[in-house]
């Protein structure tokens, strides 16, 4: 087992390494505000009737799909971000899906705009103003808890290993890190033939929440061997029950969606203060 460790480390932390480096984030956003600008001048063009054939019916008319668009290649390298994340702690790897929530509550705002007529009028987008209304204060408000959560999180005894232990934990979710990078990568470019070719496709950001979910609960049991005690599987479950309701979020209507995404925010919270509280009394009477 420490040959495949070694050799999944080895695979892993180059990856991991060239996508934290500063100059890749300065390539990415030069390359995302290129793509913004680029968007808009296609869009602009298909406005003018300038664009012919399979081009003028795949680019849209409405300037603002290049704002849903910009935020989407947001969403797609926070959610590599994310599986780059799960080799780390669980309560990380959970906080960084509640980025992602409020980030998707973002991105609905300014898909909302997008039904919008140019210039804006407010005389029958009344409902669209209102989901603006409630995704834009949703994601706020799960931003505000995020804080908080970062801020309640602490490194309890329980989630002390051995060091071998510890090594084996983390090369077997690097293991499933790379995994879930190459299912991330294969949907990605199947959604991109399917609107490319003019068939019907879902949002492959929730198909692929659902196997983060999977995802979630294969750790917790993986977990399961090498932090066998009640309080640490307890408090794993816990973080993978929360993400399942932001899954149910990401799946529910206008309003309730920022409602489930509260109630997931508010779940973790409250499960860290009361598992470290439970885990100093329990400290305390040894």
């Amino acid at each position: 087992m420490i040959s495949l460790y070694e050799k999944i480390t080895y695979v892993f932390d180059p990856l991991h390494h060239l996508w934290e480096h500063e100059k890749m984030h300065k390539k990415i956003s030069i390359t995302l505000v290129l793509f913004f600008l680029l968007s808009l001048i296609c869009i602009e063009l298909n406005r003018r009737n300038l664009l012919s054939g399979p081009l003028a019916s795949t680019v849209p008319r409405n300037h603002f799909f290049a704002v849903q668009g910009a935020f989407t290649v947001v969403l797609i390298l926070e959610v590599i971000s994310l599986i780059f994340t799960i080799p780390c702690s669980f309560s990380r790897s959970v906080g960084k899906q509640f980025e992602i929530l409020s980030l998707i509550l973002l991105r609905n705002a300014f898909k909302e705009l997008s039904y919008f007529p140019e210039p804006i009028t407010f005389a029958g987008n009344q409902q669209a103003i209102l989901h603006i209304l409630s995704d834009g204060f949703g994601a706020l408000l799960i931003f505000a808890l995020l804080g908080y959560y970062y801020l309640v999180q602490t490194r309890t005894s329980d989630e002390k290993m051995r060091p071998s232990d510890l090594y084996g934990f983390v090369a077997a979710k690097k293991g499933i890190a790379i995994i879930l990078l190459c299912i991330f990568a294969a949907m990605g470019i199947r959604s991109v033939v399917e609107t490319v070719v003019g068939t019907s496709n879902s949002d492959f950001f929730h198909e692929f929440y659902t196997i983060l979910i999977l995802t979630d609960i294969l750790v917790v049991l993986i977990s399961q061997c090498f932090q066998p005690s009640f309080y640490a599987i307890f408090r794993n479950s816990g973080f993978a029950l929360s993400t399942l309701i932001i899954r149910i979020a990401l799946a529910a209507p206008p309003f309730f969606n920022v409602l489930l995404g509260l109630a997931a925010a508010l779940f973790a919270i409250l499960l860290t203060l009361v598992s470290r509280t439970l885990f100093v009394k329990k400290a305390g009477t040894k």
